[in-house]
């Protein structure tokens, strides 16, 4: 295959790949038509959504104002961000899906803005958005009962027997030969493999978490298809169906881990080719019979060298995919070479093996209500101190190791109560709680008088200071008071959608008659290239986690202008050279190269534009900015890449060498 084809191939790939990920429901849905008719099918992707914000989706829109009238000018920023830090916790705790929470100061108001999308009922969120921040100092219980009450256990009864036969009915449609992708796509609630058919994959016989389903298999002689029984895990029912069994030789594994800076969990400071010349030296010297001994004195893994290496028995899926390739590869006794992962250079010897038994099995999971589930269970008690009793929270540094950590003042009360407190508790812990969740849970060393403490703890700064703005949202009381309110329907932002995609659809169209009416051949490749740039932007969208907004799709509209702009300079160019007496191949070089300067700067500034309302703005503008930077990178690629790309190849046609397929009009 010449590098032309390859070049092709590789380009349809990615074009294909990047329309996959944008339109994942559509291909699902094309591979399930597959499979039904052919029995064949490629393998399913995750249906993601784009992610839509409040002017598409519906919701609320909230501004509050934060009221810094006691707060020192100093102080005021970093107050406002801890606010912005409760309130996104409080969003976050009542189920809003994408909330966006922002800070806002201007002409001395300090104000967050708050976009709910999805939201319905406004009062409520306001309620519980507008609650004080709460700081509090808790207690561990130790006599905390797990057993349940005799009511609370007749409620898991009656809540088992009706789960029961629930699930029941489930494996009954499965037996009687109900499709069982369908029954996982209504029925199950395992998020991980509702859109792969249930599918869990090969379980090991000796896995724990599935112990007395194979046993079960095992026992009763289970035939491929769905099992006849119910399989009761700790907290969930499955309905399960077997798929296939297989035995294989499973390996014992010792090995010597060479790492660097840079790779995953390594604490050395060697580059990566002195560690590849350091493994590459002990692969050289290792033995089965001095390999444990190496392992003892050169290896990185903390967790194995004292045992010589040694991993014990390594079942699939156990480590990272080149180890366990290299450790099923290989024969026993035998020292593989030198292989790479992400945390560094591994030598592995296989010591020996054992048969192991696994079983491919897919499922339907169900709920099984366990004492867990209605034990409301807290392990903590409230003292009386509180965030009330903290004057002042700061970011303080050890003289001897530079180690960041947090600095308590307390005001009078609070002094004497937190005096009080470490008192009774030395040896023990006392947690920190903001808004119910633990910041740090330190041990008291001894009694700490005179209204300060400190929180220590494997701080980075930025740590610290985040901990500080906390504490200081939860120590300094800031009055917040909602100043605007808009609720926009679904239905609007529905509609909204719709003329937004529409206008979409009518400026690519205008877009590539024009160029393909203008610039004949080279017009019909600009179009094909705006197709991928669509794509590619779409699927950034989503990779990126973009929320998509009116004025972001504007941005990405005007992108699409954007898009051809570069192609409109290098075909213009292309004429000029052909008019000159050129041949097409020459020509085609001299433009690509001759426009570059004036498409490079062009686009530098717009970016530069862009770059700057995305950092100097909020909300809407910012969403117009970045997929509006997105659209101008990738029009680069797609002008540079995609049509240059094609267009060097068809010039080599020799029917289309003919300049009355490049002048155009």
């Amino acid at each position: 295959m010449n590098r032309t084809a390859i070049g092709a191939f590789f380009l349809v790939l990615f074009a294909v790949g990047a329309g996959i990920l944008s339109f994942p429901k559509e291909w699902n849905s094309a591979m399930v038509a597959m499979k039904d008719k052919t029995g064949f099918h490629l393998p399913y992707v995750p249906e993601n959504d784009f992610t839509l914000g409040l002017d598409l989706k519906g919701g609320a829109h909230l501004v509050y104002e934060a009221d810094m009238t006691s707060i020192d000018d100093a102080e005021r920023t970093a107050a406002l961000e801890g606010v912005r830090d409760v309130i996104e916790r409080r969003v976050n705790a009542f189920g809003v899906a994408e909330p966006i929470v922002q800070t806002n100061i201007a002409d001395g108001h300090y104000r967050v803005l708050v976009d709910l999308p999805g939201v319905t009922d406004v009062k409520d969120a306001i309620a519980q958005i507008g609650e004080t921040p709460v700081l509090a100092f808790r207690t561990p219980i130790t006599d905390v009962s797990t057993t349940p009450t005799p009511e609370q256990q007749q409620q898991i009864t009656d809540a088992q027997t009706q789960e029961r036969a629930d699930a029941l009915v489930v494996m009954n449609k499965a037996l009687a030969g109900e499709d069982f992708s369908a029954l996982v796509k209504e029925y199950s609630i395992d998020a991980a493999t509702k859109d792969s058919e249930g599918y869990i994959g090969f379980v090991a016989a000796d896995d724990k978490e599935y112990d007395g389903l194979i046993t079960q298999l095992e026992k009763n002689r289970t035939r491929f298809g769905i099992v006849n029984g119910l399989y009761e895990g700790t907290s969930r029912m499955h309905v399960v169906k077997y798929i296939s069994k297989k035995t294989e030789s499973e390996p014992r594994i010792s090995h010597i881990l060479i790492c660097y800076a840079g790779a995953t969990s390594c604490t050395q400071s060697r580059t990566k080719e002195e560690a590849l010349a350091f493994i590459n030296q002990l692969m050289a010297e290792a033995t089965t019979k001095n390999f444990a001994d190496l392992a003892k004195t050169n290896s990185d893994d903390g967790g194995s060298k004292d045992a010589g290496g040694d991993l014990g028995y390594v079942a699939r899926g156990m480590m990272v995919q080149a180890f366990e390739d290299a450790a099923y590869s290989n024969r026993d006794t035998k020292i593989s070479e030198v292989i790479e992962t992400e945390f560094g250079y591994h030598i592995l010897y296989r010591v020996g093996s054992r048969p192991s038994r696994t079983y491919e099995i897919a499922h339907i999971e169900m709920p099984w209500t366990t004492a867990s589930d209605v034990l409301v269970v807290d392990p903590w008690k409230n003292t009386e101190l509180s965030g009330k009793d903290v004057k002042n929270a700061t970011v303080a540094f050890d003289q001897n190791t530079g180690a960041p950590y947090i600095l308590l003042q307390f005001n009078e009360e609070g002094t004497r109560l937190f005096g009080d407190l470490t008192k009774e508790n030395v040896g023990k812990v006392i947690g920190i709680f903001l808004d119910g969740q633990p910041i740090t849970t330190p041990v008291v060393q001894e009694p700490i008088y005179g209204g300060e403490a400190s929180i220590t703890g494997n701080f980075t700064i930025s740590e610290a200071k985040l901990l500080v703005q906390r504490l200081n949202a939860g120590a300094l009381p800031v009055p917040i008071s909602v100043v605007s309110q808009q609720t926009i329907g679904p239905a609007l932002g529905s509609a909204s959608l719709d003329l937004s995609v529409k206008a979409g659809l009518v400026g690519f169209l205008l877009v590539a008659i024009f160029m393909v009416l203008y610039y004949r051949l080279p017009g019909v490749v600009a179009v094909g290239a705006l197709g991928v740039y669509v794509l590619i932007n779409l699927m950034l969208f989503k990779v990126l986690g973009v929320t998509i907004t009116l004025s972001g799709i504007a941005g990405f509209i005007f992108s699409l202008g954007i898009a051809v702009d570069a192609n409109v300079l290098i075909f213009e160019r292309l004429k000029e050279e052909l008019r000159n007496g050129r041949d097409v191949p020459t020509a085609m070089e001299e433009a690509f190269r001759r426009a570059w300067p004036s498409i490079r700067d062009g686009n530098a500034t717009t970016l530069i534009a862009t770059m700057i309302l995305y950092t100097m703005t909020s909300g809407s503008i910012r969403g117009f900015a970045l997929t509006l930077s997105i659209g101008v990178l990738v029009s680069l690629f797609c002008a540079f890449v995609v049509s240059r790309f094609v267009l060097r190849r068809l010039a080599r046609v020799p029917i289309l060498r003919k300049k009355i397929f490049f002048l155009g009009l």
